[in-house]
């Protein structure tokens, strides 16, 4: 089997993918100090839990966004699974699809591989809107070149800077509100309508801005471990599919052997 390792600025997603389908999933905290030691016991326990053995595990990929922690997840592949980790974007899996933007070096792991699988799933153009630690909309053509997109703070930032700069706000759980007003009685409901229904507007008004201006007709793609926040209380989704980045690594994967 393949182990495919996502790692963002939060959190470290390693999942088990077995000819194409994802077997089993895992998150930790992104921590770039926590060494391939500590990521084998941890991940050596959960395998023995969801009944796999670690001798299962033939090839690891990693895509990463956090260049510190690659190393000690290089030394996981080596040491105790035995093979030498593919690096997304270098060598052998390197994207192989266009980077029309001005900097196309600068463009994250995480965003290439979705827009990788997101053309290979879908037709036509597309937006493909991520809700990590930041919110990444991503403009992909028809032809499946990455045209450009916007950067917004995610969800969970903008909450803490709302409670770390306002003394007296108190700290709320993400979710949506429980009705549809937008009228708050009181402090705690006042902050849900501002984060909760300002991000909903905040997606839609971009995803109008983007569709205008590219002015053809283009597909809304939802991933990230929030995106299912606001599937309900928002139609601008036309999809939702939470595990596109590890789709992504699995089929970078398998294009990286084909010259094997």
């Amino acid at each position: 089997m393949l182990l495919a390792i996502d790692a963002g600025n939060t959190n470290v997603v390693f999942a088990l993918v077995d000819g194409g389908e994802i077997r089993a999933r895992w998150r930790i905290a992104t921590d770039p100090r926590r060494t391939a030691d500590e990521y084998a016991v941890w991940l050596s326990q959960l395998l023995a839990l969801e009944g796999f053995d670690r001798a299962a595990v033939t090839d690891v990929i990693v895509g990463t966004v956090v260049p510190r922690a690659l190393h000690n997840l290089q030394v996981l592949a080596s040491k105790y699974f035995k093979t030498e980790a593919v690096i997304a974007g270098k060598g052998s899996a390197e994207w192989g699809f266009p980077l029309d933007v001005d900097e196309p070096q600068n463009l994250g792991a995480d965003r290439a591989l979705n827009v990788l699988a997101g053309h290979a799933r879908h037709a036509g153009d597309l937006i493909i809107i991520d809700f990590g630690t930041a919110t990444t909309f991503d403009v992909v053509d028809y032809r499946g070149a990455y045209k450009g997109g916007i950067i917004a703070p995610g969800i969970n930032l903008s909450l803490d800077a709302l409670v770390t700069a306002a003394a007296k706000l108190p700290r709320i759980a993400i979710s949506a509100p429980e009705t549809a007003s937008v009228v708050g009685r009181n402090t705690v409901d006042q902050m849900h309508i501002g984060i909760y229904w300002g991000y909903v507007a905040m997606i839609e008004g971009l995803v109008a801005r983007l569709k205008a201006e590219v002015g053809r007709p283009l597909k809304v793609i939802a991933t990230g471990g929030l995106a299912i926040l606001f599937e309900t209380h928002t139609s601008v989704f036309d999809t939702i599919e939470p595990d596109l980045t590890i789709q992504g690594l699995a089929m970078l994967w398998e294009r990286s052997q084909q010259g094997n």
